[in-house]
């Protein structure tokens, strides 16, 4: 079975950003598992914060529930590092395991984080993360012994916030409108987040609209992904 792996910073993050290419992978057969490096508990939960009685344990636990079934619904299995937000507190553990899942998964592709994020440093964080143990898992010498089939997988960094910000320069446009009523289901598990909603709808349509101009491939709704390394190919057709 082919595998894709998303690594996340928070949980709206795979939702908003790669939750297309996820129920897409999904659709096709792929096995869809995603990291996330924290609940979003303190810089992702705006709502939650807002109810009254709010603690960190309770929005940390809402965030979680909301993730998972954000998750199933797309068709993923998703795993929870619980390492904060804001900031990210990354430990050797947390970095053994990542690359353990890198070995057992094999993935075919990694989604994750734009490489820069003025506005969010646990993004870029992510990114590095996901960066440095897919390349530590190749090692022979990191655990040796490990019995293991490791290729290291192609990367594809999903749109920021504010791509302009970021550098950020999408190289493919992928067509989502066979999913975008599941994505868009997902959107709505995100309670704590429902102001992102509207605003993430209209990026699924601007980059539609910009992969049907551009391609002539007829399409409303789009995820666009920016390829961290070449591919290689026998032709440019």
């Amino acid at each position: 079975m082919k595998t894709g792996l998303v690594i996340t910073a928070h949980p709206g993050d795979f939702v908003w950003r790669a939750g297309g290419a996820i129920a897409l992978h999904a659709k096709k057969g792929y096995r869809m598992k995603i990291v996330c490096m924290s609940f979003g508990e303190r810089g992702e939960s705006q709502f939650a914060w807002k109810e009254k009685g709010a603690t960190l344990e309770s929005v940390k636990a809402g965030r979680k529930d909301e993730a998972e079934r954000a998750a199933k619904l797309l068709g993923a299995e998703i795993e929870f590092f619980d390492c904060g937000d804001y900031p990210l507190k990354l430990t050797e553990a947390h970095f053994d395991r990542m690359v353990d899942i890198y070995r057992e998964l094999n993935p075919s592709f990694v989604l994750t984080h734009a490489l820069e994020d003025p506005y969010n440093f646990d993004h870029p964080n992510a990114a590095h993360f996901a960066q440095e143990t897919r390349v530590v898992a190749q090692a022979m010498g990191h655990k040796p012994g490990a019995q293991y089939k490791y290729s290291a997988p192609p990367v594809f960094l999903f749109e920021p916030h504010q791509p302009e910000q970021c550098n950020y320069k999408p190289d493919l446009l992928l067509k989502i409108d066979e999913v975008w009523k599941k994505k868009y289901e997902a959107f709505q598990i995100l309670a704590a987040q429902k102001h992102l909603w509207g605003y993430y709808e209209r990026v699924a349509l601007n980059r539609g609209i910009q992969g049907s101009r551009n391609t002539g491939v007829p399409m409303t709704y789009g995820e666009a992904y920016q390829r961290l390394f070449p591919t290689v190919a026998e032709e440019l057709a």
